[in-house]
């Protein structure tokens, strides 16, 4: 099947899932990039890898109001929609799907979505409820788009565990894919967030990725501990005012559960708050090795 130089846009449910449908009796493999929107090179790796692991690949568009907080950035989130169709059709996606609220969440919607464990520590200590909005709508998102395959980056690396056990538990079929963070040339990992730091935040928000170094080159040199390790990242991001510390927490891969010592490969993941925003970040640590995929490429 040729790729369209436009995305076809789909605003309906059932319209997306009639496309699907269509493309799966066809027996073609369809992949699936679910995104808020303000697309940037970190969203567009995932969607070209799933424009060449399938015959078909989808984009969706949309700001889901379940998973942000009261207080949060719901409202001045940034929308970008026709540079995002852009995006798009240069990544050769086939279909962009934007849904509107009402009907995402028709009358009467009242269905929610928990992974038990994995959605309480990190983010989910921080952001009650989020994880909860995130598998909600990934599940009706995924019901509607039919995926072969569907990809989400390891920045957010708490959601990609929720999603890959949420996927497997209800038996969806679907392979979910990680992809590595896509970072700046300074370090800092590709977010829409990114946008509200101020001059000086910018500057100082190299600290999340210099903290992921510094506990690395700790762990290089025979230092296990994990309040070692977390002591060392967190002093790389006391030192940077206005950066406060949310958590700095060494972690089960698979599991997210604290780790008291780095005797196997664990997931250093970090929160840090600025005046205009919070952003995360985590790496892959190895005892005695090297940061994976340190350079997002």
């Amino acid at each position: 099947m040729s790729i369209p130089e436009t995305p076809l846009v789909l605003d309906h449910p059932a319209m997306m899932m009639a496309w699907s449908r269509a493309r799966r009796r066809e027996g073609r493999t369809v992949g699936f990039v679910p995104t808020m929107g303000n697309l940037h090179a970190g969203h567009v790796s995932l969607l070209k890898r799933a424009a060449a692991d399938n015959d078909v690949a989808v984009a969706s568009v949309y700001v889901n109001p379940k998973q942000f907080g009261p207080g949060e950035d719901f409202a001045a989130y940034p929308r970008t929609f026709d540079s995002d169709v852009a995006a798009c059709a240069a990544a050769g996606v086939a279909v962009v799907f934007a849904p509107r609220d009402e009907t995402m969440y028709p009358h009467g919607f009242a269905t929610s979505v928990d992974v038990a464990g994995l959605g309480e520590g990190l983010c989910g200590a921080s952001r009650p409820g989020h994880f909860r909005g995130v598998a909600t709508v990934v599940a009706r998102l995924h019901g509607l788009v039919l995926p072969t395959r569907a990809y989400y980056g390891e920045k957010d690396y708490q959601q990609l565990r929720i999603i890959t056990r949420l996927s497997a538990d209800l038996g969806l079929g679907i392979e979910i894919v990680g992809m590595p963070i896509v970072r700046e040339a300074d370090g800092l990992a590709m977010s829409s967030r990114n946008q509200y730091l101020d001059p000086e935040e910018r500057a100082a928000a190299t600290c999340l990725y210099r903290a992921l170094l510094a506990a690395q080159r700790l762990a290089d040199k025979g230092k296990r501990p994990a309040m070692a390790l977390e002591d060392a990242a967190a002093a790389v991001i006391e030192s940077d005012p206005p950066a406060e510390i949310d958590y700095v927490s060494l972690v089960d891969p698979d599991t997210l559960v604290p780790m008291s010592a780095l005797d196997e490969p664990g997931r250093l993941c970090l929160a840090v708050r600025f005046p205009h925003a919070r952003l995360i970040d985590n790496a892959l640590l190895l005892p005695g090795g090297i940061i994976e995929g340190a350079h997002g490429e």
